[in-house]
C-alpha cells in the first residue's frame, strides 16, 4: 500500500502520484495503517507491539466507535497452535463479561490471512509500568489486587483459567476518574473441561509467574493463577520478585522448593494480614493456598481503599449505534466530486467532452453505489449489534448469578476444607486403632489353636491383651469416626449440589454465545459482501478521479480549484 505525505490518502501499490496534489506517494510506513478489516475497522494508529502481535487504534467506520484492534504477526500467524489460542483468547474473553477483564468485540482475518482481536481501547498503563516505579504503598497492592482477583474470579467460575497472568497482562486503565485493573491476553487461557489444551510436554507461560505445579503438570488448575497473583502481590509490596535466578533451570527449583523471604523483610510496615495472604498463595501446594478467588477477595477487601472496593462501573456500552452514516470517505469524495463539476464547467463551458463527462458520471456512480452499501451496512450493523446487546446482558444476568453462586461455592469449599481437617485426627485415630487390632489378631491367629495349650504362655497373654486394648480403642473411636465421616459426607454433598449448580450455568453461557453466534452469522457475511463491493468501488473512484484530474490539470485557469481540491478533498 502506498500513501500520499501530504493528504494521507492511501492507494494501492501500482499508483505513483496523489490525484489531489500531484505528491510523489510513498510506502505505507505500515502495512495496516488505513486499511479497512473486516469492512468495518479503519486501523489508524499503532499503539503497541508485542512478541505474537501489534495492537492498533482503529474506528468502527459504520457507528463511529474508537477499538483496539490486536492483529497476530506474520511470524506466527502461520502456526496452528498459536491460531487456536488466538482464537480462544476470542471466545474466552468475549464471553466473560465483566469490568475488570478486557472486553472483545468482534475478529476475523485480515485479506492476507493475518488473525486480528477487536477490543475495548483503553486508557492507561500496564501494571508492569506501575511496578516499574518501585514498591507501592500496602493499599494500593491490596487494591489492585482486589480487582484483579475480581476478574480472575469471574474467569474461574465459568471454568476459564488464565494461565498467564503477570504484570504485563495486567492493564490498569483510567475510567470514570478511577484507577479499573483489566485482564488481558487470555491467549493461552483454557476451559478446566477442554482436554485439547496442550500437546504432551509443552510449557506456556511466563517463568517468573509459573507455580509449582504448571512446573510439572499442564493440567494445573485455577490455584495455578492464584499462585501468580501471589508473585504480583509480593512484587507490588517489594518492588522485586520472591524468586530471581541467573538460569531457567535454577529459576524453576526455586518455585519448587525454595521459601521466599517475607515481604515485612525487605520493606518496612507491610501489614501482617496482607503478608500472611502473599505467603499463603505462594504456598507449594494448591492444597495449602487459598480456597479460590473468592477466597482471596474477601481478605483483601478489608485491605483494599474504600474506592477500590466498591464495583467497578460497567463499560459503557459497546453498541451504541449512531442515527445516522458517521463522517467519512464518502463525504470527502462528495466534496471532490462538486469541486469535479466546476473543474469541468470552467474548463469547458460550452459543455464537457463526452470522455470527461463520463469519467465524472463514473465518480458519481461510484459515490452513490458506495453511499447505498453503506446505508444498508448500517442496517445489518445495527442488527448485529442488536444481537451482541441482547447476548451480553444475559452473559451479564449469567455473570451476575455465578458471582452470587461463586461466593457460596467459595464458602462450601472452605467449609469442606476446615472439616477435612478437623475431622482428619479421629479418621486417623480409628484407622489406626483398627490397624493395631488386625495386626494382634494375626498375631494370635499365627499361633494357630489355642484350645490345646497345655499350659499358661506370657506371650500369648500379652496377644490378648494388645487385641483386647487396640479392639477397646476401635471401639472407642469409631463412633467419632462414623459421625466425623458423616459430617464430611454432607459437607461433600452440599459442596457437589454447588458445583452442579455452576454447571449448569456454564452450560447456558455455553448455549447463549453459540446462538448469538448462530444468529449474527449470515448477517456478517451479507456485510462481509458488502464490504468487499465497497472495497472495490473506492479503488474505482481513485482511479477515475485521477484520470479525470489529469486530464485537466494542464488548464491553468482551474488553479484555484486544485487548490480547493487540496485543502477541501484531501485526506
Amino acid at each position: 500500500m502506498k500513501v500520499c505525505p501530504k493528504c494521507s490518502l492511501k492507494y494501492s501499490d501500482e499508483v505513483d502520484r496523489c490525484f489531489v496534489d500531484a505528491t510523489t506517494l510513498a510506502l505505507a510506513p505500515d502495512e495496516y495503517l488505513g486499511r479497512t478489516l473486516g469492512g468495518r475497522y479503519l486501523v489508524e494508529q499503532k499503539i503497541g507491539e508485542g512478541g505474537m502481535a501489534v495492537v492498533y487504534r482503529a474506528r468502527h467506520v459504520l457507528v463511529d466507535r474508537p477499538v483496539a484492534v490486536k492483529i497476530l504477526g506474520a511470524h506466527v500467524a502461520s502456526n496452528p497452535s498459536m491460531l487456536e489460542r488466538f482464537r480462544r483468547e476470542a471466545k474466552n474473553a468475549a464471553a466473560l463479561t465483566h469490568p475488570n477483564i478486557i472486553e472483545i468485540y468482534d475478529h476475523g482475518e485480515t485479506d492476507d490471512g493475518a488473525p486480528y482481536l477487536v477490543m475495548e481501547l483503553l486508557v492507561g498503563h500496564s501494571l508492569a509500568d506501575r511496578i516499574g516505579g518501585g514498591p507501592m504503598p500496602a493499599p494500593d497492592a491490596a487494591g489492585l489486587g482486589l480487582q484483579i482477583c475480581q476478574g480472575l474470579a469471574r474467569a474461574h467460575d465459568f471454568g476459564v483459567i488464565h494461565r498467564d497472568l503477570k504484570p504485563d497482562n495486567v492493564f490498569v486503565a483510567t475510567i470514570g476518574g478511577r484507577a479499573v485493573v483489566k485482564l488481558l491476553d487470555f491467549g493461552i487461557a483454557r476451559s478446566m473441561h477442554d482436554p485439547r489444551l496442550t500437546s504432551a510436554g509443552e510449557l506456556f507461560g511466563t517463568p517468573q509467574y509459573m507455580s509449582p505445579e504448571r512446573l510439572t503438570s499442564i493440567d494445573a488448575g485455577a490455584s495455578s493463577d492464584l499462585y501468580a497473583v501471589g508473585v504480583m502481590l509480593y512484587e507490588m509490596i517489594t518492588g522485586r520478585l520472591p524468586f530471581v535466578a541467573e538460569t531457567l533451570p535454577a529459576l524453576f527449583l526455586a518455585h519448587l522448593q525454595e521459601t521466599p523471604a517475607r515481604p515485612s523483610t525487605l520493606v518496612p510496615n507491610v501489614p501482617r494480614r496482607l503478608e500472611d495472604l502473599i505467603m499463603a498463595l505462594l504456598a507449594k501446594t494448591p492444597e495449602e493456598r487459598p480456597v479460590d478467588a473468592h477466597s482471596v477477595i474477601r481478605e483483601l477487601t478489608t485491605l483494599a481503599p474504600a474506592e477500590m472496593v466498591a464495583a467497578p462501573a460497567p463499560t459503557a456500552a459497546r453498541n451504541h449505534i449512531a442515527p445516522t452514516l458517521p463522517p467519512t470517505t464518502l463525504e470527502r469524495w462528495a466534496r471532490r466530486t462538486s469541486i469535479f463539476e466546476e473543474m469541468l464547467k470552467r474548463a469547458h463551458p460550452h459543455g464537457p467532452p463526452p470522455e470527461l463527462a463520463q469519467k465524472l458520471e463514473r465518480v458519481r456512480s461510484a459515490v452513490g453505489l458506495i453511499q447505498l452499501h453503506r446505508s444498508e451496512g448500517l442496517v445489518l450493523q445495527r442488527k448485529i449489534d442488536a444481537i451482541e446487546t441482547d447476548a451480553r446482558e444475559t452473559r451479564g444476568r449469567l455473570g451476575y448469578a455465578m458471582q452470587r453462586l461463586g461466593e457460596g461455592l467459595s464458602h462450601a469449599r472452605e467449609a469442606m476444607r476446615q472439616a477435612e481437617a478437623e475431622t482428619a485426627p479421629y479418621l486417623s485415630g480409628s484407622t489406626d486403632a483398627e490397624s493395631a487390632y488386625r495386626a494382634a489378631a494375626r498375631r494370635l491367629e499365627a499361633r494357630g489353636s489355642i484350645a490345646a495349650l497345655s499350659g499358661p504362655s506370657e506371650e500369648i497373654a500379652a496377644d490378648f491383651r494388645a487385641a483386647s486394648e487396640s479392639m477397646s480403642r476401635w471401639l472407642l473411636s469409631y463412633g467419632t469416626a462414623a459421625s466425623a465421616r458423616e459430617f464430611v459426607a454432607t459437607r461433600s454433598a452440599e459442596l457437589a449440589d454447588l458445583e452442579f449448580q455452576v454447571q449448569a450455568l456454564r452450560d447456558q453461557l455455553g448455549r447463549v454465545e453459540r446462538e448469538a453466534e448462530t444468529a449474527r452469522g449470515k448477517f456478517d457475511a451479507d456485510l462481509a459482501a458488502r464490504t468487499k463491493e465497497v472495497e472495490a468501488l473506492q479503488q474505482e473512484l481513485l482511479a477515475h478521479g485521477s484520470s479525470f484530474v489529469d486530464a485537466l490539470r494542464p488548464r491553468s485557469e482551474l488553479g484555484d480549484l486544485f487548490v480547493r481540491l487540496e485543502t477541501e478533498g484531501g485526506g
